[in-house]
């Protein structure tokens, strides 16, 4: 009856679903990706002796002084009086960029300068837990010099990075083996909230707003310890962007909601307050962090 029917080959046995590419980046997998951001976090974190963070965020747009100065040097170098007039035009529009990225470029020394002294204090207080370690978003800019503070003093900094349309890299300066990537920002902002005891603002666009309203909403609502510092750095800039005053004279905010903001406009001024309010509340380690 079954003559002539073709003998059938032994198959290689199928990936297992956690091996599977497809699979995994598919949308049913989604629930396991989710996990894999908060346990990959978790796991080397622990591994690392990490007790708590100092977020410290910012525009990914500045830069370095010296990379700053180095192209207004250029620019200023060119002779214009070669120019066509609509390349001369240009010019002028990009020695105008050059001078505004080299005034905000104090911002990139002056976080690197805060992270170093968090960093150099961090260190007193003992390797196991490690205590208040710098964490950024991982890219360039402010966060490249919060990394690069920490570094600088000998200590080891978290990273944060997200994936984004545009390539992006995660900066030199982080601890390699506290180097993370994201592809859900609330993922990521989750790790950002869980174990931090201070969150430095300094002067940024979009992504440095979300960031604050999420964390000023998380310590709002009692979502965070409400001892959790929260420091705005540069009143030059972010008094022109945002008038917190007004928010309490319309009463969309009260003034003890106020107060959960400090304001700093040196890496010295910024340090005091930050070192005061964990002194004051977070020396202890949490029971719970010690557990995670």
């Amino acid at each position: 009856m079954f003559a002539g029917h073709p003998k059938l080959k032994p198959q290689h046995a199928p990936k297992a679903p956690h091996e599977d590419p497809r699979f995994l980046e598919s949308t049913p997998a989604r629930p396991l990706r989710i996990l894999a951001e908060y346990l990959h976090p978790l796991v080397q974190l622990k591994r690392e002796g990490i007790a708590d963070t100092i977020v410290m965020f910012g525009s990914a747009r500045i830069e370095s002084g010296e990379t700053a100065q180095a192209r207004f040097t250029r620019l200023k170098k060119t002779n214009v009086r070669k120019l066509s007039a609509a390349t001369r035009a240009r010019h002028r529009a990009d020695l105008r960029h050059a001078k505004s990225l080299l005034e905000m470029s104090q911002y990139y020394e002056e976080a690197r300068a805060l992270s170093h002294k968090i960093t150099s204090w961090a260190l007193t207080l003992g390797p196991r837990p490690r205590r208040f370690v710098v964490c950024s978003g991982g890219g360039p800019g402010i966060m490249e010099a919060a990394n690069r503070g920490a570094y600088e003093a000998g200590g080891k900094s978290i990273g944060l990075s997200i994936e984004l349309p545009h390539e992006q890299f995660a900066n030199p300066y982080i601890s390699p083996e506290l180097s993370f990537n994201f592809h859900y920002f609330f993922m990521r902002k989750l790790w950002f909230a869980q174990i931090a005891k201070a969150l430095v603002v300094f002067p940024g666009g979009f992504g440095t707003m979300d960031e604050l309203w999420e964390m000023l909403t998380l310590l709002q609502t009692g979502k965070l310890p409400k001892h959790n510092i929260i420091v705005i750095y540069g009143r030059k800039y972010w008094g022109k962007v945002l008038n917190w005053q007004a928010m309490v004279n319309w009463g969309t905010i009260n003034e003890e909601e106020y107060k959960m903001l400090q304001f700093a406009d040196s890496p010295n001024e910024a340090f005091d307050l930050i070192r005061a309010g964990l002194e004051k509340y977070h020396m202890e380690v949490d029971p719970f962090l010690q557990a995670y």
